[in-house]
């Protein structure tokens, strides 16, 4: 298996020529108020799960690097927001829903023209391969269509006249205030403007920090986000969590946190916010996805349902299926297929087709992989796929 594994690397010439990078990209710039600002100070380099071999040897590949901001500099970005949106009396909150969609139109055409500088991005920074990073782009451009779509029929609905108890009144949704979007890394592009283009559609301002791995993909859509909202009304920032969005909610300016994480993130963060209580929260949090097999089922097509859900993008999804519960009768039989399906699963580079297994782009996660092999083997379980 290991020498599998590691014949699996390839060299720079093994790399299709559409999909091989140029130099280390040396990213300096953060979005704050309208313009792109450069950062002097340090960079956090941004490595790939890649690793290319050289000679007898194999390096990972530096994709580049991105700016470490510091808390003061943050809070410049979150000053611009609170500025823009002027505690409701902005021109962005007040400007009418058919405007604020044309803004948003601007940046989805702006958008789809860095397709392919995102997609290779996708791969190379969180080992997602060609057709589901193709797909991650494509439906965020479908979210975003589908968002205005609702937004249309939203304010439709709010232009009639309601009756409610011999009360004769419109419902409008009015936006609540400044909003921190951030994102996961295993869906770094989707995830992260789920929320971030319904609180700009919406009339907020935004403060956006993109997830610790898939950093460098935003960097083509710094120029769109420019040029298609006005100054402050989105604000993008870089760095340690610890420093910049610590230091953002500590201000207690921020109205809304929008956050795809874990629980236990959330509740720290929102902990030091100093009114919690006036806090909206948006919140992914934490999923424990079951499957359920019951003896009835199509054995065929629930292996492959189960196979899908448990270990695309390597699984590493918080819609995976993290647990299969299989009926005593169909059990044996689901294992058997279960196993073949597993074994037919095959492993590369993220470019390569039909690839289905890649590379992790976190540090130590194999070690935390083994030891929860060898915490359920000391309990009892067993591992019956050939290989382990």
């Amino acid at each position: 298996m290991d020498r599998l594994l590691d014949s699996l690397f390839p060299s720079l010439e093994d790399i299709p020529e559409a999909w091989r990078l140029g130099s280390p990209l040396e990213q300096r710039d953060y979005l704050v108020n309208g313009e792109l600002r450069h950062w002097d100070g340090p960079l956090a380099t941004v490595r790939s799960p890649v690793w290319l071999k050289e000679g007898g040897s194999e390096r990972q590949v530096i994709l580049g690097s991105a700016p470490l901001l510091d808390a003061e500099t943050a809070l410049t970005a979150l000053d611009a927001a609170v500025a823009a949106y002027d505690k409701g009396r902005g021109a962005w909150p007040n400007m009418r829903v058919a405007e604020r969609i044309g803004h948003v139109e601007t940046f989805l055409a702006r958008m789809r023209e860095q397709r392919t500088a995102v997609v290779k991005l996708l791969m190379w920074e969180i080992g997602k391969n060609l057709k589901d990073s193709e797909k991650e782009f494509d439906r965020t451009c479908d979210y975003i269509v589908d968002t205005i779509e609702a937004l249309k029929d939203l304010d439709r609905r709010s232009s009639r006249f309601e009756l409610e108890q011999g009360t004769l009144g419109q419902i409008r949704r009015a936006p609540l205030g400044v909003a921190l979007c951030m994102g996961p890394y295993n869906y770094p592009l989707n995830e992260t403007f789920t929320t971030l283009i319904p609180a700009l559609i919406m009339g907020n301002t935004v403060v956006f920090k993109p997830a610790k791995f898939g950093v460098l993909l935003i960097r083509p859509l710094l120029e769109a986000f420019r040029d298609s909202f006005p100054p402050g009304v989105i604000n993008v920032i870089y760095g340690r969590g610890r420093e910049t969005v610590s230091a953002l909610m500590a201000s207690g300016k921020v109205d809304v946190f929008a956050f795809i994480g874990t629980h236990k993130a959330a509740s720290d963060l929102k902990k030091l916010h100093p009114r919690p209580h006036r806090l909206r929260a948006a919140l992914g949090l934490d999923a424990k996805n079951p499957g359920i097999v019951l003896p009835q089922v199509d054995l065929d097509n629930a292996v492959e349902e189960a196979v899908t859900g448990a270990l695309s993008f390597n699984g590493q999804r918080c819609t995976a299926l993290k647990i299969l519960f299989v009926h005593e009768d169909v059990v044996e039989a689901f294992l058997d297929k279960f196993q073949r399906k597993l074994a037919a699963l095959k492993p590369g580079m993220p470019w390569e087709p039909g690839v289905a297994l890649t590379p992790l782009p976190e540090p130590g996660k194999l070690d935390y992989l083994d030891g929860l092999v060898a915490d359920a083997t000391a309990k009892g379980a067993r591992v019956l796929n050939e290989g382990g």
